[in-house]
């Protein structure tokens, strides 16, 4: 199905923008929703459509075309933490300060294409995942934002996120951002916290440390990771099958909340003790 068919108004405000003479493409982008692959996709695409030498047709096999869908464009640079590291940069967990001197260093040379670099983060398997505050800091953000504020002409930045929160609040205000609609089918598996903390909204509050020790008690064959995605995909399965329960939108941002604190290397037991105090009422 191309992009068009499954996103006709992100297709359409992209195309008008990258062939009106009205309406400008933004040299900042910041996709966010729960489908990073799409994302990535949508991301490509625009670089391809920027780079395109001929008539920007789907199926076009210029030679610009041709790289960009391989993946191999010497301009279209995917930023994450196992990709486009210099030579010197050890750092395996986040995008790092060096990756952005690298953007600043490469942007003072000229050059023919229409350069773009994707943030995003991806997995030793090449798995699309989003932005976070833990692989994204603060820091190296905060170094982009003058190229991002002030861009080249040519340069265009695309940032690929699940939550927009996730993002610093700064790269935010400097681009525009696009909601990507998920079109998965979407398998919520919480098997390994079955008869533990199913229907923890019928718990009371005296059970609060007893729930918190069965979980923590689970992480002898899971990850506190693991526990946390049942528990989240629990209360999304829920929330699916009784939508007028918008408390629990609440409580899957708790979860994700709890998520980030495993990420860290937050101790287990703190984090179900807290995670059952907010959810157990």
């Amino acid at each position: 199905m191309l992009l068009s068919d499954k996103y006709p108004f992100l297709t359409e405000y992209f195309t008008g923008a990258l062939t009106s003479k009205e309406r400008a493409l933004p040299q900042s982008i910041l996709f966010y929703g729960n489908d990073l692959d799409a994302q990535y996709t949508f991301a490509l695409e625009i670089a391809r459509l920027l780079n395109c030498k001929e008539e920007k047709k789907d199926d076009c096999e210029c030679l610009n075309c041709r790289w960009i869908r391989e993946n191999s464009h010497p301009a279209i640079l995917t930023i994450s933490r196992i990709d486009n590291k210099p030579d010197d940069d050890d750092s395996k967990t986040v995008i790092s300060i060096k990756q952005s001197q690298m953007i600043k260093e490469t942007l003072v040379s000229a050059s023919e294409f229409h350069r773009v670099f994707i943030f995003c983060d991806k997995d030793d398997d090449g798995n699309i995942s989003g932005l976070n505050p833990v692989n994204f800091q603060a820091e190296t953000a905060n170094s982009l934002l003058k190229i991002i504020e002030e861009p080249q002409p040519g340069v265009t930045f695309i940032f690929l996120t699940r939550y927009i929160d996730d993002v610093l609040s700064t790269i935010i205000s400097r681009s525009q951002c696009f909601f990507v609609p998920s079109f998965k089918k979407l398998e919520y598996n919480y098997d390994c916290i079955s008869g533990i903390f199913t229907n923890y909204f019928e718990f009371e509050r005296k059970d609060v440390f007893d729930i918190s020790q069965k979980l923590c008690d689970l992480t002898k064959d899971f990850s506190a990771q693991e526990i946390l995605e049942s528990i989240q995909n629990y209360i999304l399965q829920t929330l699916k099958s009784n939508p007028k329960h918008t408390e629990l939108i609440k409580h899957i941002e708790i979860v994700e909340v709890a998520k980030r604190q495993a990420k860290l290397g937050i101790r287990p037991a703190n984090i179900f003790d807290d995670l059952c105090l907010k959810l157990i009422i």
